[in-house]
């Protein structure tokens, strides 16, 4: 690490390793950089014989970081990240932050923040760049650069800054009455073994989700399965209209289809509540002046107390 201290010709090279890292791939890294995949690898190749260490493993499918190249990004990644938005900082009228806010957010989160929040932040802030990256997938926030993330409670580590995003919510089943006509409404969570369900595959672990119940202190995991799978939970919803199945989604979600009468709710009494959806965030992260202002502008519209670090609650 003394050789990335001392020798300042480095840097290029690190801040194109730093973009293979955030992105997995040298082609995207290429262009997210304006630069060829070939320059990319060379630059990294290069920062490699510098350190005498293998920084990525390379397949022909993937790119994954070795321990060291993890590492790195650990230590060096906030630093770059800190230079990065001080030689932006420095074109800014007096009183005025510039910069660049990087989040990753599930797409199901769209409607309850990114859409009431953006607005009023882009117009308040104009040179705070939003780089928002829809994904459900478990997410490494420092490993890949990330300033903050949105997620359900569940998936966010305890060691993380959390803010409330939405109040509590539930899961429910819905279906539409065309097929509800025609297969009957199931009256238990093992019933639904027996139905077409339409079914999403986990970006993180590859499984079919199993669909979750609870009522009193009992709770149930139904291994549902049907003809159509997909990695976007929103698909659902559509098909669910359509007659296709049944689905399993967030209760605010559907509440146009569900006024309407083009979905019913099915399993009512099982639905399993969720604390909600939380923005979240390493402690260092706090220096960065346009994530702080960020977390302000969620904090007013949204109208949530902030949850103590490494401490989350319903």
């Amino acid at each position: 690490m003394q050789v990335l201290i001392v020798n300042t010709s480095l840097f290029p090279h690190l801040q194109t390793f730093l973009a293979v890292a955030r992105t997995r791939s040298f082609s995207a890294a290429a262009r997210d950089l304006g630069i060829s995949r070939s320059a990319v690898s060379q630059s990294v190749r290069l920062l490699e014989g510098k350190l005498r260490v293998p920084l990525v493993a390379r397949t022909t499918r993937s790119v994954s970081l070795t321990e060291a190249g993890r590492r790195l990004v650990e230590s060096a990644g906030p630093a770059v990240t800190q230079v990065q938005a001080a030689l932006t900082q420095a074109s800014a009228k007096p009183g005025e932050v510039v910069g660049r806010v990087r989040l990753t957010v599930p797409r199901a989160a769209f409607h309850f923040v990114i859409e009431p929040v953006l607005p009023k932040f882009r117009e308040r802030h104009p040179r705070i760049e939003v780089d928002l990256v829809f994904e459900d997938r478990m997410v490494d926030l420092v490993g890949e650069g990330f300033d903050a993330g949105v997620r359900l409670s569940e998936y966010v580590e305890r060691d993380m800054v959390s803010v409330r995003l939405t109040d509590a919510f539930r899961f429910i089943v819905v279906g539409s009455p065309t097929y509800l006509g025609r297969h009957g409404t199931p009256g238990r969570p093992e019933d639904l073994l027996e139905h077409e369900c339409l079914t999403f595959r986990s970006s993180t672990t590859g499984s079919l989700y199993a669909w979750e119940f609870e009522r009193g202190r009992r709770t149930w995991r139904v291994p549902v399965r049907g003809s159509l799978v997909v990695n976007d939970g929103l698909i659902c919803i559509r098909w669910a209209e359509q007659g296709l199945g049944l689905a399993y989604v967030m209760e605010p979600l559907v509440g146009e289809q569900l006024r309407k009468g083009s979905l019913q709710r099915v399993l009512e009494p099982y639905a399993a509540t969720v604390p909600g959806f939380f923005l979240y965030y390493p402690s260092r992260a706090q220096s960065s002046a346009p994530l702080r202002l960020f977390v302000e502008t969620v904090r007013e519209l949204t109208r949530k107390p902030p949850v103590a670090t490494k401490q989350l609650g319903p």
